[in-house]
């Protein structure tokens, strides 16, 4: 067990260096000058020199890199071009709008998802269950910003009931506001997201359904539900677990649709303005927050995926693969 946490976290740590590097080589090879931030129009050559001085962007990339590399060992994000703000207290903050809403868009669409995969899978033939897998499959092809303005349309801007974007002023600190603020959010990535894990659902089940251990089971006298929760779940529940990692990976690195449909000062948003003024430190400590955030759930989905699966538990203990 030890060993396997080892090696994992050996591994995790190397990916996220690696992530920085290319993260740092294709940000530099975008065009657009980051020094033009900080000029005005016409603004002349000694002009663009001294912004280029101020904000490093004239020493070499090495440089640059080493720099880069030393203020994420310290914990330091560095500090905005445009702003002259702190990007680590700025990311924090912007944390308290992405993660609840892909936590709680991720738990809704799985609350949803599962029963609905099985019952599409448990009831093929009938009507029901061929509906679930038609919605699943029109949902799947249904872009999220369109989803995301039917909603407003329906439930903020005729009916009245949700606010159509925004986020309070005062945060969190207004509970109620910001929950109905995020209500219309969630539920447009719930629902995208659901769409796509009921198919994954479906097809793990129908995998256990056809299976001979659970013919076996059943002919040795368990019934249905016995059978499925001591053999069929433990199966069925192996490949959805990384897909449930990818879904919530996704989600997270596709918070700025969401979040620029529906105006909300989350991630996404922050990366957007940033990237619209060249602001390679914002653009940088989105992106390196974002990679370890997905780094973290591929992680935390491999260690559930071995211990539920008893095949794997050899590597939990450093055993032959």
């Amino acid at each position: 067990m030890v060993r396997y946490l080892l090696r994992r976290l050996v591994f995790l740590l190397v990916s996220l260096v690696l992530a920085s590097i290319v993260l740092f080589v294709l940000l530099r090879m975008l065009p657009g000058d980051p020094a033009n931030a900080l000029t005005s129009v016409g603004a002349s050559p000694e002009q663009i020199a001294a912004a280029r001085h101020a904000i490093g962007s004239d020493k070499p990339l090495p440089e640059q890199f080493t720099h880069w590399i030393g203020q994420l060992a310290s914990g330091d994000l560095g500090t905005s071009f445009v702003s002259s703000l702190p990007v680590g207290p700025e990311v924090s903050q912007r944390l308290n709008v992405t993660l609840p809403l892909t936590l709680s868009a991720f738990v809704l669409a799985v609350l949803v998802a599962v029963p609905a995969g099985f019952v599409a899978a448990y009831k093929k033939h009938t009507w029901y269950g061929a509906l679930l897998s038609g919605v699943s499959q029109l949902g799947i092809a249904v872009p999220v910003f369109w989803l995301g303005m039917i909603l407003i349309a329906v439930f903020a801007l005729n009916a009245g009931w949700l606010p159509s974007g925004g986020f309070p002023q005062d945060g969190w600190d207004a509970p109620a506001d910001a929950i109905r603020s995020l209500v219309l959010p969630v539920l447009t990535v719930a629902l995208v997201m659901s769409a796509s894990l009921i198919r994954y659902v479906r097809s793990a089940t129908l995998d256990v359904l056809d299976s001979e251990y659970l013919r076996t089971a059943r002919a040795l006298g368990s019934s249905f539900g016995r059978a499925m929760w001591r053999h069929g779940l433990r199966n069925a529940s192996v490949p959805v677990i990384s897909v449930l990692g990818i879904e919530l990976a996704s989600t997270l690195l596709g918070a700025v649709v969401v979040e620029s449909v529906y105006a909300l000062p989350g991630l996404g948003s922050m990366l957007a303005t940033g990237i619209a003024q060249h602001d390679y430190p914002v653009i940088q400590g989105v992106l390196f927050v974002s990679t370890f955030g997905v780094l973290v759930i591929g992680f935390v989905a491999d260690l559930v995926q071995r211990l539920v699966d008893p095949r794997l538990r050899g590597r939990l203990s450093g055993g032959a693969r």
